[in-house]
Protein backbone atom coordinates (compact mmCIF):
# COMPACT_ATOMS: atom_id res chain seq x y z
CA UNK A 1 0.00 0.00 0.00
CA UNK A 2 2.81 2.53 0.81
CA UNK A 3 4.68 1.89 -2.72
CA UNK A 4 1.40 2.30 -4.25
CA UNK A 5 0.61 5.28 -2.59
CA UNK A 6 4.59 6.64 -3.22
CA UNK A 7 3.97 5.78 -7.20
CA UNK A 8 0.80 7.82 -7.41
CA UNK A 9 2.30 10.52 -4.78
CA UNK A 10 5.50 11.10 -7.86
CA UNK A 11 2.63 11.05 -10.77
CA UNK A 12 1.11 14.03 -9.72
CA UNK A 13 4.32 16.16 -9.66
CA UNK A 14 4.53 16.39 -13.19
CA UNK A 15 0.76 17.83 -14.11
CA UNK A 16 1.21 20.21 -11.11
CA UNK A 17 4.42 21.51 -13.06
CA UNK A 18 2.53 21.37 -16.45
CA UNK A 19 -0.41 23.28 -15.14
CA UNK A 20 1.62 26.25 -13.20
CA UNK A 21 3.56 25.94 -16.33
CA UNK A 22 0.45 26.76 -18.62
CA UNK A 23 -1.07 29.08 -15.78
CA UNK A 24 1.36 31.30 -15.41
CA UNK A 25 2.20 31.84 -19.60
CA UNK A 26 -1.17 32.44 -20.52
CA UNK A 27 -1.87 34.97 -17.90
CA UNK A 28 0.93 36.59 -19.09
CA UNK A 29 0.38 36.64 -22.81
CA UNK A 30 -3.40 37.46 -22.02
CA UNK A 31 -3.92 41.10 -23.43
CA UNK A 32 -4.35 43.74 -20.90
CA UNK A 33 -2.16 43.99 -17.37
CA UNK A 34 -2.25 44.76 -13.64
CA UNK A 35 -2.16 47.85 -13.78
CA UNK A 36 -4.12 48.66 -17.11
CA UNK A 37 -7.07 50.97 -15.48
CA UNK A 38 -9.88 53.22 -16.71
CA UNK A 39 -7.86 55.88 -15.99
CA UNK A 40 -4.24 55.17 -17.67
CA UNK A 41 -0.80 55.19 -14.85
CA UNK A 42 1.72 58.23 -15.97
CA UNK A 43 4.39 56.53 -17.35
CA UNK A 44 6.99 57.23 -14.60
CA UNK A 45 4.69 55.24 -11.95
CA UNK A 46 3.89 52.49 -14.50
CA UNK A 47 7.36 51.63 -15.05
CA UNK A 48 7.91 51.64 -11.09
CA UNK A 49 5.45 49.52 -10.95
CA UNK A 50 6.51 47.09 -13.45
CA UNK A 51 10.16 47.16 -12.70
CA UNK A 52 8.73 46.41 -8.39
CA UNK A 53 6.77 43.06 -9.84
CA UNK A 54 9.26 41.93 -12.65
CA UNK A 55 7.07 42.73 -15.46
CA UNK A 56 9.96 44.54 -16.96
CA UNK A 57 12.77 41.67 -17.40
CA UNK A 58 11.90 38.93 -20.15
CA UNK A 59 8.95 36.25 -19.91
CA UNK A 60 11.34 33.38 -19.05
CA UNK A 61 12.98 35.45 -16.49
CA UNK A 62 9.76 36.18 -14.91
CA UNK A 63 8.63 32.05 -14.76
CA UNK A 64 12.19 31.32 -13.53
CA UNK A 65 11.80 33.79 -10.74
CA UNK A 66 8.43 32.54 -10.14
CA UNK A 67 9.22 28.92 -9.75
CA UNK A 68 12.39 30.03 -7.67
CA UNK A 69 10.17 31.75 -5.15
CA UNK A 70 7.68 29.05 -4.95
CA UNK A 71 10.15 26.32 -4.22
CA UNK A 72 10.54 28.24 -1.20
CA UNK A 73 6.66 28.17 -0.51
CA UNK A 74 6.25 32.16 -1.23
CA UNK A 75 3.03 32.60 -3.68
CA UNK A 76 4.35 36.08 -4.12
CA UNK A 77 2.38 39.61 -3.77
CA UNK A 78 -0.47 40.45 -4.55
CA UNK A 79 -0.84 43.03 -7.23
CA UNK A 80 -3.40 44.79 -6.45
CA UNK A 81 -4.40 44.36 -2.59
CA UNK A 82 -0.53 45.47 -1.72
CA UNK A 83 -1.74 45.33 2.05
CA UNK A 84 -1.64 41.50 2.09
CA UNK A 85 0.54 38.66 0.30
CA UNK A 86 -1.20 36.15 -2.13
CA UNK A 87 -0.69 33.67 0.90
CA UNK A 88 -1.99 36.02 3.62
CA UNK A 89 -5.20 36.51 1.32
CA UNK A 90 -5.55 32.55 1.04
CA UNK A 91 -5.22 32.45 4.58
CA UNK A 92 -8.11 34.46 5.47
CA UNK A 93 -10.18 32.69 2.98
CA UNK A 94 -9.53 29.32 3.36
CA UNK A 95 -11.59 28.54 6.69
CA UNK A 96 -14.66 29.61 5.33
CA UNK A 97 -14.33 28.32 1.60
CA UNK A 98 -13.40 24.98 3.71
CA UNK A 99 -16.05 24.95 6.07
CA UNK A 100 -19.04 25.59 3.33
CA UNK A 101 -17.09 23.28 1.16
CA UNK A 102 -16.42 20.29 3.93
CA UNK A 103 -19.99 20.49 4.85
CA UNK A 104 -21.43 20.06 1.68
CA UNK A 105 -18.98 17.01 1.02
CA UNK A 106 -20.12 15.34 4.07
CA UNK A 107 -23.38 15.70 3.56
CA UNK A 108 -23.58 14.81 -0.53
CA UNK A 109 -21.87 11.83 0.45
CA UNK A 110 -24.22 10.43 3.64
CA UNK A 111 -27.44 11.85 1.73
CA UNK A 112 -26.90 10.39 -1.55
CA UNK A 113 -25.46 6.85 -0.27
CA UNK A 114 -28.79 6.86 1.73
CA UNK A 115 -30.66 7.98 -1.28
CA UNK A 116 -29.32 5.09 -3.29
CA UNK A 117 -29.74 2.31 -0.84
CA UNK A 118 -33.51 3.21 -0.78
CA UNK A 119 -33.67 2.95 -4.65
CA UNK A 120 -32.11 0.02 -4.66
CA UNK A 121 -34.28 -1.39 -2.15
CA UNK A 122 -37.79 -0.16 -3.65
CA UNK A 123 -36.58 -0.53 -7.10
CA UNK A 124 -39.00 0.64 -9.66
CA UNK A 125 -41.28 1.92 -7.40
CA UNK A 126 -42.74 5.00 -5.86
CA UNK A 127 -40.36 5.76 -3.55
CA UNK A 128 -37.23 5.03 -6.60
CA UNK A 129 -39.37 7.09 -9.12
CA UNK A 130 -40.16 10.12 -6.30
CA UNK A 131 -36.16 10.02 -5.66
CA UNK A 132 -34.80 10.04 -9.52
CA UNK A 133 -36.90 12.98 -10.17
CA UNK A 134 -35.38 14.59 -7.49
CA UNK A 135 -32.20 13.29 -8.37
CA UNK A 136 -32.14 14.52 -11.84
CA UNK A 137 -33.22 17.85 -10.96
CA UNK A 138 -29.84 18.34 -9.36
CA UNK A 139 -28.18 17.09 -12.08
CA UNK A 140 -29.78 19.20 -14.89
CA UNK A 141 -29.92 22.66 -12.97
CA UNK A 142 -26.58 24.53 -12.96
CA UNK A 143 -25.55 26.06 -9.52
CA UNK A 144 -25.64 29.52 -10.74
CA UNK A 145 -29.55 29.05 -11.55
CA UNK A 146 -30.36 27.07 -8.29
CA UNK A 147 -28.86 29.77 -5.94
CA UNK A 148 -31.05 32.74 -6.76
CA UNK A 149 -34.34 30.90 -6.83
CA UNK A 150 -33.78 29.09 -3.57
CA UNK A 151 -32.85 32.73 -2.63
CA UNK A 152 -35.86 34.10 -4.00
CA UNK A 153 -38.13 31.41 -2.77
CA UNK A 154 -36.80 30.49 1.07
CA UNK A 155 -35.17 34.34 1.43
CA UNK A 156 -37.35 36.78 -0.42
CA UNK A 157 -40.62 35.33 -0.16
CA UNK A 158 -40.79 33.06 2.62
CA UNK A 159 -38.09 35.09 4.79
CA UNK A 160 -37.00 31.85 5.92
CA UNK A 161 -33.50 32.02 5.48
CA UNK A 162 -30.62 35.11 4.57
CA UNK A 163 -30.18 35.53 0.86
CA UNK A 164 -26.37 35.96 1.85
CA UNK A 165 -23.41 36.85 3.84
CA UNK A 166 -21.84 35.58 6.51
CA UNK A 167 -23.97 36.40 9.48
CA UNK A 168 -20.72 35.57 12.28
CA UNK A 169 -21.01 31.66 11.01
CA UNK A 170 -24.54 31.41 11.94
CA UNK A 171 -26.21 28.16 11.06
CA UNK A 172 -28.68 29.50 9.05
CA UNK A 173 -26.31 31.68 6.85
CA UNK A 174 -24.77 27.51 5.89
CA UNK A 175 -27.89 26.62 4.96
CA UNK A 176 -28.72 27.71 1.24
CA UNK A 177 -25.07 27.92 -0.07
CA UNK A 178 -24.61 24.22 1.25
CA UNK A 179 -27.78 23.15 -0.50
CA UNK A 180 -26.89 24.66 -3.80
CA UNK A 181 -22.88 22.82 -3.46
CA UNK A 182 -24.56 19.75 -2.49
CA UNK A 183 -27.29 18.96 -4.74
CA UNK A 184 -25.45 17.98 -8.00
CA UNK A 185 -23.52 15.76 -5.91
CA UNK A 186 -25.89 13.78 -4.14
CA UNK A 187 -27.65 13.49 -7.30
CA UNK A 188 -24.64 11.79 -8.72
CA UNK A 189 -23.49 9.59 -5.81
CA UNK A 190 -27.42 8.47 -5.24
CA UNK A 191 -27.32 7.26 -8.61
CA UNK A 192 -24.07 5.33 -8.19
CA UNK A 193 -25.01 4.12 -5.28
CA UNK A 194 -28.26 2.57 -6.82
CA UNK A 195 -26.87 0.97 -9.99
CA UNK A 196 -23.70 -1.05 -8.07
CA UNK A 197 -25.73 -1.92 -5.13
CA UNK A 198 -28.28 -3.39 -7.72
CA UNK A 199 -25.84 -5.17 -8.88
CA UNK A 200 -24.29 -6.19 -5.85
CA UNK A 201 -27.82 -7.26 -4.44
CA UNK A 202 -28.16 -9.71 -7.39
CA UNK A 203 -24.79 -11.14 -6.73
CA UNK A 204 -23.93 -15.09 -5.52
CA UNK A 205 -22.68 -14.56 -2.28
CA UNK A 206 -25.85 -12.24 -1.62
CA UNK A 207 -28.27 -14.99 -2.55
CA UNK A 208 -26.40 -17.42 -0.40
CA UNK A 209 -26.62 -14.38 2.46
CA UNK A 210 -30.79 -15.03 2.12
CA UNK A 211 -30.31 -18.34 2.11
CA UNK A 212 -28.83 -18.31 5.60
CA UNK A 213 -32.02 -16.22 6.72
CA UNK A 214 -30.10 -12.85 7.46
CA UNK A 215 -32.31 -9.96 7.16
CA UNK A 216 -32.12 -7.72 4.54
CA UNK A 217 -30.53 -4.87 6.66
CA UNK A 218 -27.75 -6.99 7.42
CA UNK A 219 -27.56 -7.93 3.95
CA UNK A 220 -27.19 -4.80 2.86
CA UNK A 221 -24.71 -3.06 5.62
CA UNK A 222 -22.63 -6.06 6.23
CA UNK A 223 -22.46 -7.68 2.53
CA UNK A 224 -23.65 -5.13 -0.50
CA UNK A 225 -22.74 -2.09 0.50
CA UNK A 226 -18.84 -2.05 0.84
CA UNK A 227 -18.56 -2.95 -2.87
CA UNK A 228 -21.47 -0.89 -4.41
CA UNK A 229 -19.37 1.99 -2.34
CA UNK A 230 -16.63 1.02 -5.23
CA UNK A 231 -17.57 3.27 -8.04
CA UNK A 232 -18.53 5.82 -5.08
CA UNK A 233 -15.41 6.46 -3.80
CA UNK A 234 -13.65 6.83 -7.06
CA UNK A 235 -15.94 9.65 -7.76
CA UNK A 236 -15.10 11.50 -4.16
CA UNK A 237 -12.10 13.01 -6.33
CA UNK A 238 -13.98 14.45 -8.79
CA UNK A 239 -16.82 15.73 -6.54
CA UNK A 240 -14.12 17.50 -4.13
CA UNK A 241 -12.61 19.22 -7.19
CA UNK A 242 -15.94 19.94 -8.45
CA UNK A 243 -17.36 21.63 -4.64
CA UNK A 244 -14.22 23.62 -4.45
CA UNK A 245 -14.26 25.33 -8.28
CA UNK A 246 -18.50 25.57 -7.68
CA UNK A 247 -17.80 27.49 -4.51
CA UNK A 248 -15.99 29.70 -6.42
CA UNK A 249 -19.84 31.36 -8.04
CA UNK A 250 -21.50 29.85 -4.98
CA UNK A 251 -19.47 32.15 -2.85
CA UNK A 252 -20.34 35.01 -4.71
CA UNK A 253 -23.42 34.86 -4.98
CA UNK A 254 -24.14 34.30 -1.51
CA UNK A 255 -21.41 37.10 -0.56
CA UNK A 256 -18.99 34.36 1.96
CA UNK A 257 -16.13 35.64 2.54
CA UNK A 258 -14.15 33.17 1.31
CA UNK A 259 -11.07 32.29 -1.38
CA UNK A 260 -13.46 32.68 -4.16
CA UNK A 261 -14.13 36.51 -4.09
CA UNK A 262 -10.59 37.21 -3.42
CA UNK A 263 -10.21 34.66 -6.83
CA UNK A 264 -13.22 36.82 -8.31
CA UNK A 265 -11.99 39.82 -7.53
CA UNK A 266 -8.57 39.07 -8.79
CA UNK A 267 -9.50 37.76 -11.97
CA UNK A 268 -11.67 41.15 -12.76
CA UNK A 269 -8.16 43.03 -11.65
CA UNK A 270 -5.62 41.11 -13.65
CA UNK A 271 -4.47 40.67 -10.32
CA UNK A 272 -1.53 37.90 -12.16
CA UNK A 273 -0.12 36.79 -8.16
CA UNK A 274 -3.58 36.47 -6.68
CA UNK A 275 -4.98 34.35 -9.65
CA UNK A 276 -2.37 31.91 -10.21
CA UNK A 277 -1.80 31.23 -6.27
CA UNK A 278 -5.31 30.23 -5.79
CA UNK A 279 -5.25 27.82 -8.97
CA UNK A 280 -1.91 26.24 -7.81
CA UNK A 281 -3.36 26.39 -4.04
CA UNK A 282 -6.58 24.40 -6.19
CA UNK A 283 -4.85 22.72 -7.52
CA UNK A 284 -2.56 21.24 -4.67
CA UNK A 285 -6.18 20.20 -2.64
CA UNK A 286 -7.32 18.84 -5.29
CA UNK A 287 -4.43 16.44 -6.47
CA UNK A 288 -3.82 15.58 -2.46
CA UNK A 289 -8.14 14.53 -2.23
CA UNK A 290 -7.53 12.38 -5.35
CA UNK A 291 -4.83 10.97 -3.85
CA UNK A 292 -6.32 10.03 -0.42
CA UNK A 293 -9.07 8.76 -2.88
CA UNK A 294 -6.70 6.05 -5.05
CA UNK A 295 -5.52 5.10 -1.54
CA UNK A 296 -9.14 4.31 -0.30
CA UNK A 297 -10.05 2.66 -3.77
CA UNK A 298 -6.95 0.53 -4.12
CA UNK A 299 -7.98 -0.53 0.39
CA UNK A 300 -11.49 -1.38 -1.05
CA UNK A 301 -10.15 -3.20 -4.79
CA UNK A 302 -6.77 -4.52 -3.78
CA UNK A 303 -6.14 -5.18 -7.68
CA UNK A 304 -5.82 -2.00 -8.11
CA UNK A 305 -2.36 -1.85 -6.17
CA UNK A 306 -1.16 -4.31 -8.92
CA UNK A 307 -1.96 -2.39 -12.27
Amino acid sequence: MINYAFRRLLSTVPVLWVAITACFFILRLAPGGPFDGERPLPEAIRQNLNAYYNLDKPLIEQYLIYVSNLFRGDLGPSFINQDFSVAEQLLIGLPYTLMVGGIAFVLSIVIGILAGIAGSVYRNRFPDYLLGVFMLSGLVLPNFLVAPILQLVFGLQLKWLPVGGWGGGSLTHFVLPVTVLALPHVARISRLTRGAMIEALHSNYIRTARSKGLSNARIILRHALKPALTPVVSYLGPAASYLLTGSLVVETIFGLPGIGRYFINAALNRDYGMVLGTVIFYMLLILVLNLLVDIVYAWLDPRVRNR
